[in-house]
């Protein structure tokens, strides 16, 4: 697959909203075919969105209309294991974590975008953004992370003890055997097929949103592909074992770009105690909480979520 711009059928016009919005298409990168999408002409500034875990592009379907009509070109890319981009395996060659996806959206900046843009991200999505602002600044315009999860964001910003190399292939060699053993061919099947991926995506939200059958499709068809166990080992084993510079700590601490958070005052996975340790990390952060929200602030009030960004940029615009 190529590169090329995504061109729609004759007379066929990109939807605005909804999961299947924009005009679609596929890019190679590392022998990797990457889903991307895009509503907006390319002559306007860019505004790449990321989404978060077990999600993709789709997810954003309620923010891009908004965004578009704001005057921002709106991209959005599967990262690598998510979504229709592929779904690799165990590779000791790179891990799959957030530093490879960091690179992936560095490269899609460079090779398909052609131009910095700003970068929104949902949960993880934020912190690959934060850590493609640190690996690439010069392709990344501003950050909006909504909202930034992390666990090295629990430990008070300590350092964690430097380990003799025996301890360091010790961990290794544990995580490896564990999620190895974890029987995920079994539980990602059943997890996908079964009401219990209600209750995990209801987990996500402060409102209820069992019944919305496009949030559903959108979550239960990436775990449903072939490649998604495999994936799925392979990231849950490359977040474990990241070193610490690609923590969100570490990034935080290098960080050189504007960045706004957003979170959800409801938000029960990522609690909002976390963004206070962030603003102790950077004092010149800036924080947006959204009342009455759970873990995903574009979807669940998408309203409140674009108007916040929205108004954030063009206040960088003018000051």
């Amino acid at each position: 697959m190529s590169s090329a711009d995504p061109q729609p059928a004759p007379g066929e016009v990109a939807p605005q909203e909804g999961a299947e919005w924009g005009d679609h298409a596929q890019w190679l990168w590392r022998g990797q075919s990457c889903h991307w999408r895009r509503l907006g002409s390319p002559d306007r500034p860019a505004l790449l969105l990321l989404h978060g875990f077990g999600a993709t592009s789709g997810h954003w379907r309620r923010n891009v209309g908004t965004l578009a009509a704001a005057g921002w070109c709106v991209y959005s890319l599967d990262l690598i294991g998510f979504g229709a981009s592929s779904q690799p395996g165990l590779d000791r060659h790179q891990a799959l974590d957030n530093r490879l996806w960091a690179r992936q959206v560095q490269a899609f900046l460079a090779e398909v975008v052609q131009a910095p843009a700003v970068l929104v991200g949902h949960s993880l999505g934020g912190l690959v953004a934060l850590t493609c602002s640190v690996y690439a600044p010069q392709w990344v315009r501003a950050v909006v992370a909504a909202p930034l999860p992390d666990p090295s964001l629990l430990m008070a910003g300590r350092r964690p003890p430097r380990r003799r190399p025996w301890r360091r292939r010790l961990k290794r060699g544990v995580i490896h055997l564990l999620l190895r053993l974890l029987p995920l061919e079994l539980l990602v099947p059943l997890l996908a097929h079964s009401p219990l991926l209600d209750l995990g995506i209801q987990s996500a939200y402060h409102h209820p949103v069992i019944g919305d059958q496009e949030l559903r499709r959108l979550i239960a068809r990436p775990a449903r592909r072939p490649g998604a166990v495999r994936a799925l080992r392979a990231m849950s084993i490359g977040m474990a074992l990241r070193p610490f510079r690609a923590t969100a700590v570490s990034l935080l601490q290098r960080l050189g770009r504007p960045t706004l958070l957003v979170w959800g005052g409801q938000d029960r996975l990522v609690p909002l105690e976390v963004s206070q340790q962030c603003l102790r990390l950077r004092s010149d952060l800036e924080l947006h909480v959204i009342p009455s929200c759970g873990h995903c602030p574009h979807d669940e009030t998408p309203d409140a979520f674009g108007g916040a960004v929205l108004r954030w940029l063009e206040h960088l615009e003018t000051g």
